[in-house]
């Protein structure tokens, strides 16, 4: 059992950098508009190019994996999250910048649907709600410590767009502060196991059995060994997206939209506004620089507390349960935040003043980032590791991960546009609308997989 959470542990530091390469751009965005000379349209591409990458990478890493196995795209991952770090750092320009973010997205969603993925795959049921939770605490983790790194360089150098160390400002050695992380994900991969159900699927059953004997012990891995292959028998062929048509009908299966519904509700309850556009938007109501990177790090230690409470009762209190509550919990304090919003003056200078009302938006925004992370942060994860069935699981989790990255790009792209247009209160009702559907969508389409193996699940 010590083995599988050691091997767990090094397949969420891609959650990790995951959350790391995400969060990184909240510290850096004066720095991108004060050196590539960018408008609001200009900036929200700069934010929102990785999440192209991201699309793609979720996308085809799902089918690579099957290809290639879970452990070669994940080797492939830490590659790239070393490339984009240094070269993000370095760009000389916007257009160069854009295409090392793109590279650092093709990461980023390769690692978003591979590590529980792998994690899933490795566990025991009993405990696979827990150690795939895992990777959201690892991705808030990972966004924290991005935080952290912001504030505190930003401050040793008096402001990101200052010069730091070597000559160069501090929001490039924000993105090359991600090098430590990813070179060490490279390298304790090399140690880890390639995945026994992906080996199973490639009729590589004796190195399946070695794998499984290493995991759970030699009578145990052989019966999960026979479990396997008796939830392939008759369906080992070569995996393809085709698998996601159902056999009879020929229609696309019913629990491949509940996974895109999955993936898309994650983000358009808003979230991603949050950890990206963090600084700017407590800037807009009236907060320094210094400030609002501190109340990134406030979220942030938010964010891990939830994921840790969710981490220890997952297996017990069951997945719906979790999404439910958190639904419930964002319509409300996003609500609160429209109200917050709708209820402040502008000041001189036509910004959004809070007064009063500052108190009461912080509480909100960080019960908001609290409900989601207690929910729809590490369950939505778990949730697609787990529910596809065995033949079928790389290519469910491509075409979620393409809609989950695809919905994340359109809400971090327009943000900018909507808080010039309409404002916090529009832009974020637009948030609680989203949340309050996502109640309906819970409640009617989704289903328990708490303690189910891996090969009881139906599609």
């Amino acid at each position: 059992m010590l083995f599988i959470v050691l091997v767990s542990m090094v397949a969420t530091i891609g959650g990790f950098l995951f959350g790391f390469d995400s969060g990184v751009i909240n510290g850096t965005i004066d720095g991108l508009q004060k050196t590539f000379n960018s408008n609001d349209i200009g900036t929200g591409f700069n934010v929102a190019s990785m999440l192209l990458g991201c699309a793609v990478g979720a996308f085809t890493a799902g089918r690579l994996a099957d290809s290639y196995g879970r452990k070669a795209l994940l080797l492939a991952t830490a590659m790239l999250f070393i490339l984009s770090a240094w070269g993000s750092g370095v760009a000389s320009s916007s257009m160069e910048f854009i295409v090392y973010r793109i590279i650092g997205g093709l990461a980023v969603g390769a690692a978003s649907v591979m590590a529980p993925a792998y994690i899933s795959e490795i566990a025991p049921a009993r405990l696979r709600g827990r150690l795939s939770s895992i990777q959201q605490v690892a991705i808030i983790t990972g966004l924290f410590a991005a935080f952290v790194s912001n504030y505190l360089l930003a401050n040793f150098a008096g402001a990101s767009t200052a010069e730091f160390w070597l000559g160069f400002a501090a929001w490039r050695w924000m993105f090359w502060i991600e090098l430590v992380p990813a070179v060490l994900f490279l390298a304790f991969l090399v140690f880890i196991p390639e995945s026994p159900r992906y080996l199973v699927l490639r009729k590589k059953d004796q190195q399946a059995a070695v794998v499984l004997a290493r995991l759970y012990g030699a009578e145990q891995g052989q019966q999960k060994l026979v479990e396997i292959q008796q939830s392939l028998a008759g369906d080992r062929h070569e995996p393809k997206l085709a698998d996601l048509l159902d056999t009879q009908t020929r229609k696309v299966r019913k629990i491949v939209w509940i996974g895109i519904g999955l993936a898309v509700f994650q983000q358009l309850v808003g979230i991603n506004v949050v950890f990206y556009y963090g600084a700017v938007l407590w800037q807009a109501v009236g907060f320094s620089e210094s400030d609002a990177l501190l109340i990134n790090i406030i979220s942030g230690a938010v964010s891990i507390a939830a994921c840790v409470i969710t981490m220890y009762l997952i297996d017990k209190v069951g997945r719906k349960p979790f999404l439910l509550l958190g639904s419930v919990g964002m319509t409300l304090t996003l609500g609160c935040l429209v109200f917050a919003f709708m209820n402040s003056d502008l000041d001189l200078n036509g910004n959004l003043d809070l007064g009063e009302m500052g108190t009461f938006a912080l509480i909100s925004a960080n019960a908001y980032v609290f409900f989601f992370n207690l929910s729809w942060g590490p369950v939505m994860w778990v949730m697609l590791g787990e529910m596809f069935p065995n033949q079928i699981r790389g290519s469910g989790l491509a075409v979620a991960g393409l809609f989950q990255w695809g919905a994340n790009f359109g809400i971090t792209m327009t943000f900018p546009i909507m808080l010039a247009s309409i404002g916090l209160a529009g832009a974020y009702g637009f948030y609680t609308l989203c949340a309050g559907i996502s109640i309906l969508f819970i409640a009617k389409y989704m289903y328990e997989t708490k303690g189910r193996e891996l090969e009881d699940m139906q599609g």
